[in-house]
């Protein structure tokens, strides 16, 4: 556990973690890492009959391939992929054939093509408290469980995928309560995020939740699968391929995080304490892109919060601007998506993509969904990209009879668009979902109010 988790680090982007110092034990562990990646990129390359892909952006200014961050040559591809037409051409225009063609028509081209298809056979899952003990966060007393998920691993046991959760709970309430489920990262012993700003600690989220007399609960994603192309050939997606080399079609990453997410709201199910109709996800940067996929997929999930998810999540492809297709296809991010989403960066093209992120958000209709970015320092995720792929989402939700966004400019930083089923808000400040937590808590608030 140990090793992955310092291989887990190791291999993020600085964008979230700033310069990280290694030890030689890690770089050994880092270069084999990258040496497995490697080898499996050129296996699904070979796979698909590809010799090479298009360089992605990068984000030297100085490079040759800059990240382009001048709005006029942003929009290469201004043509989206028509959310509301049926393949044959007939348009959608009721909630019924949106439900029982549209959906179906979308779900396989993202299965394909975008974030891969999950086995139908996936094991069970046995929940194990592994520790509990009474505390105190800000103002509120609480329960602290640790628990593990115990993947069934009798189909190959040489193959073992434990889940790890903390679940956080008032110590006392007369109701079922709603829980945030939080997607979240992992520091080893002796490496730390950025140091905070000097002044004064706000209240964390997990604070923020409680004081509400709701629950909170993390995942760490990379118990369910590896943030790398090397753990292809483990986790739950090696379990399921009994530890050989993906198809074009299978999951990723992204899918696979979602799937576990999906496995404690089956737990949550069971518990008395857990209002489990309102139980809300969040996610930021890579774990952004992935919520947004869990709550399109599964319709258990009361509402989302999607922080700065960029290229794969809720931006759209076609637009060049920050991070683009080819580098979510390279072999440093490609392990996120479908082997088939490397075609696109090359001999394919991103107006090739049979679907854009509009149609993914549009999955979640008719519940609602809090997008959110930075702006200093965040121009990477392109958060006018991921305003743009909401307000192209806004009709389904029109088919329901709700207002999914404002069809409005894109507003100045600070300015929420927070009355509609889609909401949407850039903070002051940089890769951070922190500003924008009050927000999403109020607007899931109003929402689960509402249920």
């Amino acid at each position: 556990m140990k090793a992955a988790l310092i291989l887990v680090l190791l291999f993020v982007s600085p964008i979230v973690f700033g310069q990280i110092k290694r030890t030689p034990e890690q770089d050994s562990l880092f270069a084999e890492m990258q040496r497995n990646t490697t080898l499996d990129h050129r296996n699904m390359m070979t796979q698909l009959g590809i010799t090479s892909l298009r360089v992605g952006a990068s984000g030297n200014a100085s490079s040759p391939n800059a990240a382009n961050y001048d709005e006029s040559k942003a929009v290469l591809f201004p043509n989206l992929p028509a959310l509301l037409t049926l393949k044959n051409g007939t348009q959608v225009k009721t909630k019924k054939v949106w439900e029982t063609k549209r959906r179906k028509e979308l779900f396989e081209e993202f299965d394909r093509e975008i974030y891969g298809r999950v086995p139908a056979n996936t094991p069970k899952v046995n929940w194990v408290v592994i520790e509990s003990k009474e505390s105190k966060l800000g103002t509120t007393d609480v329960i602290i469980q640790k628990l593990q998920g115990v993947v069934d691993n009798s189909s190959f046991p040489s193959i073992e995928v434990k889940m790890d959760l903390t679940l956080t709970l008032p110590k006392t309430t007369d109701k079922p309560v709603p829980v945030i489920l939080e997607f979240g990262f992992v520091f080893p012993p002796g490496m730390r995020p950025p140091t905070a700003p000097a002044g004064p600690p706000e209240p964390t989220w997990q604070e923020q939740v409680l004081a509400r007399g709701w629950a909170c609960a993390t995942l760490v994603p990379t118990s369910v699968q590896a943030d790398n192309g090397a753990g292809l050939r483990k986790g739950i997606i090696g379990l399921m391929n009994k530890g050989e080399f993906r198809k074009p079609e299978d999951w990723g990453a992204l899918r696979a995080w979602a799937w576990g997410a999906s496995r404690i709201l089956d737990y949550f199910e069971t518990l008395k304490q857990v209002d489990a109709k309102k139980v809300a996800l969040m996610g930021h940067s890579r774990y952004g892109k992935s919520v947004a996929v869990a709550m399109a997929y599964d319709s258990r999930f009361a509402t989302v919060f999607v922080s700065s998810s960029g290229e794969g999540g809720l931006k759209i492809h076609r637009r060049d601007y920050g991070e683009k297709v080819e580098n979510v296809a390279g072999s440093g991010e490609y392990h996120w998506m479908a082997g088939n989403f490397i075609k696109y960066g090359g001999p394919l093209n991103w107006n090739d993509l049979p679907v854009d992120a509009h149609e993914l958000l549009a999955l979640s209709a008719p519940r609602p969904v809090f997008v959110g970015s930075g702006s200093t320092g965040d121009s990477w995720v392109d958060p006018k990209g991921m305003f743009e792929a909401c307000i192209a989402a806004d009709p389904a939700y029109r088919l329901y009879g709700l207002s999914g966004i404002n069809q409005v400019p894109f507003p100045a930083i600070g300015t929420g668009i927070l009355e509609g089923q889609i909401a949407w808000r850039q903070h002051e400040k940089g890769h951070t979902p922190g500003p924008n937590w009050p927000f999403f808590l109020d607007f899931a608030a109003k929402h689960f109010q509402h249920e």
